[in-house]
Order: C-alpha cells, then sequence, then structure tokens
C-alpha cells in the first residue's frame, strides 16, 4: 500500500510539472491599469485636441485611469501617443486594449463620418526623443498595426460591454517603441492598455534542463544542459536543444543524449538522477535502473557504480563488475592411487564446494622422500605427468618416470578463476605412495650409430645397477610432429643394446624411448632422444646433389614464366589502364580479370578469407554514426595500420543477434568488393571478423549518396561537371562489365561521392538479400526477389534476365537523376504505372536544360531489345567526345520534343492562380527553404515577387547562382503570366 502510494504522488508530480511548464509565461512591458498617477500621454489633433484623461472604472470597478474621446465631426484625425516602453530582448510584442465603443446611431450627432473603429500605430526609437511634434503624426515613419473594430456597441438603454483586442506587432528591432491611437469620427473610452510578450519557462525533461527562453522568431532553438549527475553519452557528445514557439509554448520533444551517471538511475519522470540506494548499484552510463548486489558482495554507500565482495569472497580479472563474487573451490575429496612399478594412476573426487564457479580445475604437486627423516624435495624434470601436471580439467592423472622403492608424496588441489586472489593458497589433498624395489633402472645412453632415408640404427648403455638379469628391450618410436600418441607409436623388441628402425619416413624427426624388462616386469621408458632419418642438415648424398639440381632447374623456369608474364602486363597496362591488374589473381585470356561468385564456394567464409584483408580491431576508431544499412549502423571512422598514414573509412557494422546466412550475406558484398581495384569502384580497406560487432571498412566518401549530393546542391553544377561525373560511373561500370560483373542495383543512391567529385560504384550484393518484409518501397517483389522496378530493365522485372545490357537500361536512369538533380524517376507513379507505361514505349521526357546528345543517349540505353543498347565502352567513349567537344552541351532539347505521355508530364505550368501563396509557389520549385526569408522581408503575397532582382535575392540571403536562376526564371515566368489577358490582378 505504501509503495501504491508513493507511485501515486510520482505520478501527481509529474503530471504538475508538465502542467505548469506547458503554460507559457508572460512579461508585462505596460499595463495602464496598475498606473497610480496620471499617464500623461501625447496628444494630437489639427483642430482642438478631443483624447482626454481621466479616471474610470474598470470592470471590476476599481478605479483607473483612462482616456476617452468622442468626435463631433470625423473629418479630423485625433492621435493618442504612449510614453516609450522598453522591449527587454522581445521581438514580437502583443498589445491587450479594453474599450468601450456607443454605437453611431446612438449618439444625438449623427453622421455619415462617424465611425465605431479605431487604428492602431507603433513607432520604434532606440532613444526616448518624441516630442509633441516629433515624429510627424502620419502612417509613415509610424507602421500600422491593425484597424480595431468593436464586438460590442453601447447603445442608449442598453447593457454595458468591455471589448478586448490582443493584438501582436512586431517584428522590433530597436531598444524600444512607442504605441499610438488614431480616431477619427467614433465616440469611446479606452479603458487599459496591457503590452506584454511570451516567453516559454525554464523547463526539465529527458534528463535535460532548457533555461527559460525569449523566442525571437517564429520557432527558437533553446540550448540546455544536463540535470545533475546525468552526462552526455557519446564519442561527439551534442548540448540538449529543444525549440520554443512563439506563442510561449515548448515545441516537441527535446533532442539530447543526457544519461544518469554510473550510480544513478532516472527517476520523477526523467526529471532528475537518483543515487542507487545502500545495496545497489549502476555500472555504466544509460537509462536503466539500479540493480540489487550481486551475491556475496556489498555497498554500503548510496551511488555506488560497482559492488564490493565480502571477505573471503573475489571477481577474476575477467569477471564483470555486474557478476557475483565467488571464494575458491575446496579440496578435492578422496584421491585413489594405483602404483605399478614406477608409474602412478591418480583419480579422486570433486570438491564438495565449487566456490560459485564452472572453471574448475586440478593441478598435481610432486614431493620424494628419499629417508623417512630427511625433508621431502621436488620430484623434479624427471617425472611426467598425462594429461599435465597443471590446468587439468578431468579427475584423473597418470604419473611414470618414479625411482624404484621411493617414497613419494602427492597433493592434488582444485583451483578456479579466483584462486591466485587468496592469500591462503589452494586447498589440497595429499597422499603417501612407495613404488616397487623390484624395478630395474632407468635405460640410458641412447645413441644414433648410422641413419640412412628410411632407417635409424640406435645404440644404447646397459644398466649396471639391476637386481635382475634383463632379459629383453622395449623400443617405441613416435614421429615427433605427432607426439606420443597411442595410435601414431611403434613399438619394437631386442634382445641386445642395440636395433635398427626400418620403414621410416624420409627426412623425418623422431622421437625414440627404451626400456628394460626383467623378472619383475618392464620399468619406466627413458627420456625421449629425437633422431632424425636423411636427409640431413649435415649429409649430403647424390640424391641430394640430384634435388638441388632439379630445384634449380625448376627456379630458372619459373623466372622466365614470370618474365613473361610481367611483359605481357605491361604491355596490356599501356593499352587500357582500367584492365591492370595488381594482385594478378584469376587471369582468363590477356591479363583481363574474372568475377567469382563468392556463393560458387562450398564454405563461403573462403572467400571472404580470399578477397578481403582481416584489420586488427585496435586499429580502427570510430567516430560517429552517419547512417543505418540493411545489417547495422554505418559509422564513420579512422584506419591508422601500423606503418602506414590514417585515413578516414566508413564501417558497416553487422547488429546483434544475427544469424548465420545474415553473417554470410553481410560479408558477401566484402568478397565481391575485394576483388575489384579502380579508382570509380569503392575500395574495400579490409573487414574485421575476430571481435563483435563484424565490421567491413571501405573507403570514406565525404559527400555521400550521389542523389542526396545533387539535391543538396540543386543547379550547383555546370553540364561539363555533370558529364565528368556520369563518365566516372560509366567507366566503373565498364569495369565491372569487362570482369563479367553484374551490379543489379545500379542507381544514384548506390553511387557515392568524394570531396573532389569523384563517382564511384557501391554497394554489391546487398540488394538482392532484402528480406520480403520490407518497407522500403524503391525494392518490389518479383518472382521471390526484391527488384527496383523504376530503375530496372523490362526484361530484368519480367523474366529476372539480369545482365549487362540491364546495368546499361539502369545507367541511363542514373544519367537522368543527374541531369534533373536528384529528381525521383517517373516522379510520384506507383510502380505499376512504371512497368505499364515502358511497356508501351514511352521514356522520360528530358529534364530542364539538358542536352539533346545527353537525352538521345538516355533513350539509346532504354532500347526495348537488350541487344541494341550500347556496351559501356561505348558510353564511356561518347561521353569523352563530349568532354572533349564542350560546346555540343549548349544544345539543349526543345519543350515537348522525343516521345512523351500524359502520365509522364506532370510539370504542370506555374500560375498566380496554382500558387496561391508565396509558400506554395517556393514549395512548387523546391525552394522552400528560403520561405522565411522571404516572408520576414515582407514579400508576403504573389504580387510583390515581380520586380525581385539579383540584388534582392543576395540581401534575402541566397547566394547560390544556381538557386538564384531558378527563382528568377520562375518569377520571370510569373510576370509574363500575369500581362496575359485573363489574368487581370485587381
Amino acid at each position: 500500500m505504501e509503495l501504491f502510494s508513493r507511485n501515486v504522488a510520482v505520478l501527481w508530480i509529474i503530471l504538475l510539472e508538465f502542467l505548469l511548464k506547458s503554460v507559457a509565461e508572460e512579461e508585462v512591458l505596460m499595463n495602464t491599469k496598475t498606473e497610480t498617477s496620471d499617464l500623461k500621454w501625447t496628444t494630437y489633433s489639427r483642430a482642438k485636441p478631443e483624447w482626454e484623461e481621466i479616471s474610470g472604472l474598470d470592470e471590476e470597478n476599481n478605479s483607473v485611469r483612462t482616456y476617452q474621446i468622442c468626435q463631433a465631426d470625423g473629418a479630423n484625425s485625433h492621435w493618442l501617443r504612449s510614453k516609450l516602453i522598453e522591449r527587454r530582448g522581445a521581438s514580437q510584442v502583443y498589445v491587450e486594449l479594453l474599450f468601450t465603443m456607443i454605437e453611431c446611431s446612438s449618439r444625438s450627432t449623427h453622421h455619415r463620418s462617424c465611425k465605431e473603429t479605431f487604428n492602431l500605430y507603433y513607432y520604434q526609437s532606440d532613444t526616448d526623443d518624441a516630442t509633441a511634434n516629433q515624429p510627424a503624426w502620419m502612417e509613415n515613419p509610424y507602421t500600422k498595426v491593425d484597424t480595431v473594430a468593436a464586438d460590442f456597441l453601447l447603445r442608449k438603454g442598453g447593457e454595458k460591454k468591455f471589448n478586448v483586442k490582443t493584438l501582436r506587432l512586431g517584428p522590433l528591432t530597436k531598444r524600444g517603441f512607442y504605441l499610438a491611437f488614431q480616431a477619427q469620427g467614433a465616440c469611446m473610452a479606452l479603458l487599459s492598455v496591457r503590452v506584454f510578450f511570451k516567453k516559454c519557462p525554464a523547463l526539465t525533461r529527458s534528463l535535460s534542463v532548457f533555461p527559460e527562453t525569449v523566442p525571437r522568431s517564429l520557432v527558437q532553438e533553446a540550448v540546455g544542459q544536463c540535470v545533475a549527475n546525468a552526462a552526455q553519452a557519446g564519442p561527439n557528445p551534442r548540448p540538449p536543444k529543444m525549440f520554443c514557439g512563439e506563442d510561449g509554448q515548448w515545441v516537441d520533444q527535446p533532442t539530447t543524449t543526457c544519461t544518469c551517471l554510473p550510480g544513478f538511475e532516472a527517476s520523477l519522470g526523467d526529471l532528475e538522477c537518483r543515487a542507487c540506494p545502500v545495496g545497489h548499484f549502476k555500472m555504466g552510463s544509460g537509462s536503466g535502473p539500479c540493480s540489487a548486489c550481486p551475491d556475496s558482495s556489498h555497498t554500503g554507500e548510496t551511488g555506488s557504480a560497482s559492488c564490493v565482495c565480502r571477505p573471503g569472497f573475489h571477481r577474476a580479472p575477467t569477471d564483470s563488475p555486474d557478476t557475483p563474487c565467488t571464494r575458491p573451490p575446496s579440496s578435492p575429496r578422496s584421491p585413489v592411487p594405483q602404483v605399478n612399478d614406477t608409474s602412478l594412476t591418480l583419480e579422486w573426487s570433486e570438491p564438495l564446494d565449487s566456490g560459485g564457479r564452472s572453471d574448475l580445475t586440478y593441478s598435481v604437486e610432486c614431493q620424494m622422500c628419499l629417508t623417512p627423516k630427511s625433508p621431502c624435495a621436488p620430484c623434479g624434470d624427471g617425472v611426467n605427468y598425462r594429461p599435465s601436471q597443471t590446468g587439468i580439467q578431468g579427475r584423473r592423472v597418470s604419473i611414470w618416470g618414479l625411482r624404484p622403492h621411493t617414497t613419494y608424496s602427492f597433493t592434488v588441489m582444485a583451483l578456479n578463476g579466483v584462486s591466485p586472489l587468496s592469500l591462503q593458497g589452494p586447498a589440497g589433498e595429499t597422499i603417501n605412495i612407495t613404488t616397487s624395489p623390484n624395478v630395474p633402472v632407468l635405460v640410458s645412453g641412447l645413441r644414433k650409430n648410422t641413419a640412412t632415408e628410411s632407417s635409424l640404427t640406435l645404440h644404447w648403455n646397459t644398466p649396471t645397477q639391476s637386481h635382475y638379469r634383463i632379459l629383453q628391450y622395449q623400443l617405441r618410436y613416435c614421429e615427433k610432429e605427432r607426439g606420443f600418441e597411442e595410435n601414431s607409436c611403434h613399438y619394437m623388441e631386442s634382445n641386445v643394446n642395440e636395433v635398427v628402425l626400418s620403414d621410416l619416413r624420409r627426412a623425418t624427426q623422431y622421437e625414440v624411448q627404451v626400456r628394460a624388462r626383467t623378472l619383475a616386469g618392464y620399468g619406466s621408458f627413458s627420456q625421449a632422444t629425437v633422431f632424425r632419418t636423411l636427409p640431413d642438415d649435415d649429409s649430403s648424398s647424390p640424391l641430394l646433389v640430384t634435388g638441388i639440381l632439379i630445384a634449380m632447374g625448376m627456379l630458372l623456369l619459373i623466372i622466365v614464366i614470370a618474365a613473361a608474364i610481367y611483359c605481357i602486363r605491361k604491355q596490356n597496362h599501356f593499352k587500357d589502364p582500367e584492365l591492370s591488374d595488381k594482385n594478378g589473381q584469376y587471369l582468363m585470356g590477356h591479363g583481363v580479370k574474372v568475377y567469382i561468385d563468392p556463393f560458387t564456394y562450398e564454405d563461403p567464409n573462403e572467400a571472404v578469407r580470399e578477397f578481403a584483408k582481416e584489420i586488427d580491431v585496435s586499429f580502427v576508431k570510430i567516430e560517429e554514426v552517419i547512417g543505418a544499412g540493411e545489417f547495422g549502423e554505418v559509422c564513420r571512422g579512422r584506419l591508422r595500420i601500423p606503418g602506414k598514414k590514417e585515413n578516414y573509412v566508413a564501417i558497416k557494422t553487422l547488429k546483434g543477434g544475427y544469424t548465420d546466412k545474415q553473417r554470410r550475406d553481410f560479408l558477401s558484398e566484402a568478397s565481391i568488393m575485394g576483388q575489384f581495384q579502380h579508382p570509380n569502384i569503392i575500395h574495400l580497406e579490409g573487414i574485421i571478423t575476430a571481435s563483435c560487432p563484424v565490421m567491413i571498412l571501405t573507403e570514406f566518401m565525404e559527400n555521400g549518396a550521389l542523389d542526396s549530393f545533387l539535391r543538396l546542391n540543386d543547379g550547383q553544377f555546370t553540364p561539363i561537371q555533370l558529364v565528368g561525373m556520369l563518365r566516372g560511373i560509366a567507366s566503373g561500370m565498364k569495369y565491372l562489365s569487362e570482369m563479367s560483373y553484374v551490379h543489379r542495383d545500379l542507381a544514384a543512391r548506390n553511387i557515392l561521392v568524394n570531396s573532389n567529385l569523384v563517382c564511384k560504384v557501391s554497394d554489391f550484393g546487398l540488394s538482392r538479400f532484402l528480406q520480403e518484409n520490407s518497407s522500403d518501397p524503391t525494392y518490389t517483389s518479383s518472382l521471390g526477389g526484391k527488384i527496383p522496378i523504376r530503375w530496372t530493365a523490362p526484361e530484368a522485372i519480367a523474366f529476372r534476365k539480369f545482365t549487362s545490357a540491364s546495368d546499361v537500361w539502369s545507367y541511363g536512369i542514373v544519367m537522368w537523376e543527374v541531369m534533373s538533380f536528384g529528381e525521383r524517376p517517373y516522379w510520384d507513379m506507383s510502380n505499376q504505372d512504371v512497368i505499364n507505361a515502358i511497356e508501351q514505349d514511352y521514356r522520360l521526357p528530358p529534364p530542364p536544360d539538358c542536352p539533346t546528345y545527353l537525352h538521345q543517349l538516355m533513350l539509346d540505353c532504354w532500347q526495348k531489345e537488350r541487344t541494341a543498347r550500347p556496351r559501356f565502352a561505348n558510353i564511356v567513349s561518347a561521353l569523352d567526345k563530349l568532354i572533349r567537344n564542350p560546346a555540343s552541351l549548349k544544345i539543349t532539347a526543345q519543350e515537348g520534343a522525343g516521345p512523351s505521355h500524359p502520365l509522364l508530364d506532370q510539370r504542370s505550368p506555374l500560375t498566380p492562380s496554382s500558387c496561391g501563396t508565396v509558400g506554395d509557389w517556393l514549395r512548387a520549385i523546391k525552394m522552400e527553404r528560403y520561405e522565411e526569408s522571404f516572408l520576414q522581408a515582407g514579400y508576403t503575397s504573389m504580387q510583390l515577387l515581380v520586380h525581385i532582382n539579383t540584388e534582392d535575392l543576395l540581401r534575402l540571403g541566397i547566394t547560390l547562382a544556381g538557386h538564384q536562376k531558378k527563382i528568377l526564371s520562375s518569377i520571370e515566368a510569373l510576370g509574363i503570366q500575369n500581362k496575359t489577358p485573363g489574368n487581370v490582378l485587381y
């Protein structure tokens, strides 16, 4: 019940905070109701002044100072001007007027000039220098606010009602202003005047504090700061921002990255960061709540970022702070020895207490006790252990190499990840054993007499301290690379201390051990000795000489072949630099590199390893997120490989929770991109797969995608610059087509632009893996796959026949996008309408100011028969001719020339009737970014636009030549239409 009451209280606090902060505050600049002395405002009239200051009663019967006037003749203007009102930083102020007005029909001196309205003006000034005659009593220099009409008129015997009017005036730029009232034939009383402006109150929201803000425009940006115990997240934090509306209301939600610091959690609906209570913690910055301390840990203070382990408990260096604290395990139980002469097998049971961890291992410590009274000493290197002496995962170990008739002490110890942190040392269980006295001593002195390519002749010393006669010797020999594995070792018996090992591998190292058998059984094997069959480093034979001669002959042949390949490549390099191949892989014909589809590999990961270079994650520093891809975020970062210059890279990441298929699909782009080396193809720097997240690193293109770059710089490039961009794209596609690679998704959105305006083809393979439920309308399902209809050739849409010719069709659409500065192909038509129009042989019309030659090249790319379309090599040659002869670019397509169709002709001419406002007109010509500049400069109607020139546009802040040209051309067209009959404006 107590928890419920507290939650209800918190909700009421949040609601009250929201209501208080959502109401705009008003700051009053002047209020005549609060004046206790005469106002002494200035009056003016050519005849006798008729504004009179008197004391009156307001609607609550409080005494106030008022002005009244009742003109018998409305031929003269009677002015009333206030004192200077300081604006206090406001750019828009409001004037609230309380007045009464007598109906003309109720006046005894009814005259045709009687009025039931008055005018309100204002005059701005930096000094309080107004006099009885200055400024002049006329509309200029005064600025008219409005003609004020009464809603309620007083008549004889009628109810007394007050009129309340609130008017806005501005923009204000000087220190203060005067209010002026002009009456002509009115009979009225001005009961009160209140001047105020609205401001957004101080606000706390989303862990950010925003100060009280006075709007100086339609929307005023306010910069805030994080609340106490909060900070901004991310590598490049930006201060919180929110927008204050002109009406004093905060607009929308704040943009903020403020999060609570470690040890603090958000509370009261993200209004503050509260310290974690005792016994709770929060590791990092973020919006998550505090958590209770893990097992066996505690914290004795508030605001903790981690919990301290209780005495006797620890965390391993690899444990995260939010894991429970653990302790070393107890000792192993019940060790059982099995002694076989000088060898021993030990088995034991697991500890009763594992310490709360799963990384339990064991180690064995050996002590040798020569006499009962002497202290035991470590066993030394002569004792061998299987599988090992330390880090044992199981509960069994075999030990051999012990001395006969000797007492040993073995201690089995249990360890885990926190055992090194304990001051008490690992817990262990000790057991003593004594080896058999009837075992012969070790055989020693194993050496080589002779060696051949397939045999070894070995010799060893005869043991002299054996209590029994040696019946036989046994040798065990194994290849050194395989070690002493039971399946790879061989055994041989001998009655004498010499043996010949035959059927051995040539030039191979062998580890050999020997032991002796007596009536008491076999003893222990001697230490392993390594021998090598011929040929050896210090041996020579006729076969070795023959091998050297053969190797020299092969080396000479390889040098000749390499020289021939180098000459052929150098010749091809001078023929066409685009066919040069730095890698020298997968050559077909004369120096032409052929694309290898990574999905033809049985293991696609092999293609990744072959074509993409793995980069150490420590060489990469991610700086900021610049977008989102199909598989995860796209970031900008720096790549610093030791010995190379640091450079910017684009980083595509694979978001967490991916499947094996998604990982293969993601890395397939790197397998594809890694095969290309061309100045107009995006360059792959490498991949990172050894850590999370998985990343693909490419060169960084500063200007981003071509379509958005062109829209942002509409009209800023000359035709020759646009042709240069198209030539680069065509050159890259020529390279891909000659490698037998089909792109399938060539579009301006998949072309990247660097700071030097070099265009490079990108996005290899990702488009064909789009999910069927993708919400992107660019890609439409067709025969089980996603196809970008507006960019795809008819045969690819109908039959999925993707070839280099279908890429040529897509290139024609890219040409149209470039020449129209990023216009969407086929505008707002549906995909089905596009398909129907193409089937009827209709094609896109030329963009505005498009050279005729370029539009004809587009039409060639859009030939219905794919064999009739030009190849990319032809397109590159055609564009090179245009670049060498730029005069041909001045011939532009005439309006209506070429095939057209009403379905495609969606560019209706601009008329004043179709663009009723300045905002509609700017949006129609895609210049809506300048709407606020036009309105603030006073261009509020279409009629005022006719006489605008270049100097006016510069004063409006429009400095881009292309934008000036587009606006002036549209205004010129509007002016011509306004002069035609039937368009007369009144």
